[in-house]
């Protein structure tokens, strides 16, 4: 977990010179994203506990609100859970509602929440355009997309291309601004990551890209647009820059 804080100190300073107001991080980007038994049980986390305030208080400093993957524990089952983060603590978590085969050991979400003008699918969900249509129905401007494609190489190459076929459908479903952010690098010679991490307009064009096996970040300023009256205001300025980062796989 330290690998992680470090990694979201150094983009927070990139992203302090261009002013941006969030900041995106992968799939269970926290404790990493292996999903056997073991890892799961050894490493996940409950919101609220000791261990995470510790972590989140290494990052209370940082102005931007994070939203990153973690290794959730509640109840005695555990969650592949997307947590919102402002001055060190947790404001607000969506759990993975559609779940890979390999997920196993991981229970499916069941709620779509909205966060101020965003809502959140991670990575497998955008195969579902109800997940997509749950955000946009509660009012979200943006859909935020954690993601972790680290993939047999021959598989990563195959769907290179396709993730942002996929996302890009949803953009257009919906009318709202896609952002994703995925892992690079790989975790042995046979598995790579070449998911995009990218911003997508409503029209699912993509508008700015981190290069393929690079590390890097990507920003883009969304315009707010009216809210349905049923919604109170949110705590983001009239205008949101949003980055996402493409991180090394640890």
């Amino acid at each position: 977990m330290a690998a992680a804080v470090g990694v979201v100190r150094d983009f927070a300073r990139q992203a302090d010179a261009a002013g941006a107001e969030l900041l995106l991080f992968p799939e269970c980007f926290l404790q990493g994203y292996l999903v056997s038994d073991e890892h799961v049980r050894r490493h996940a986390l409950e919101i609220g506990s000791a261990g995470l305030t510790s972590v989140l208080g290494s990052l209370a400093a940082i102005r931007q609100t994070l939203v990153f993957g973690i290794i959730e524990r509640a109840s005695g089952a555990f969650y592949n859970t997307a947590v919102v983060v402002s001055d060190g603590r947790v404001v607000g978590s969506y759990r993975k509602t559609f779940l890979t085969p390999g997920e196993a050991v991981f229970t499916a979400g069941t709620e779509y929440p909205v966060f101020d003008r965003f809502g959140i699918n991670i990575c497998y969900d955008t195969q579902f355009p109800e997940a997509a249509a749950a955000v946009a129905a509660g009012g979200a401007q943006v859909l935020l997309v954690p993601a972790q494609n680290m993939m047999r190489r021959e598989k990563a190459l195959w769907w290179q291309d396709r993730h942002n076929e996929i996302r890009s459908r949803r953009a257009r479903e919906t009318g709202m601004w896609l952002v994703s952010a995925d892992v690079t690098g790989s975790r042995d010679p046979s598995r790579v990551g070449l998911g995009p991490t990218c911003v997508m307009n409503p029209a699912g064009e993509v508008v700015t890209q981190v290069p393929a096996g690079e590390i890097g970040m990507v920003s883009v300023e969304i315009a707010a647009t009216a809210r349905p009256a049923t919604r109170p205001p949110g705590r983001f300025l009239s205008r949101t820059t949003v980055r996402s980062g493409r991180c090394r796989n640890r």
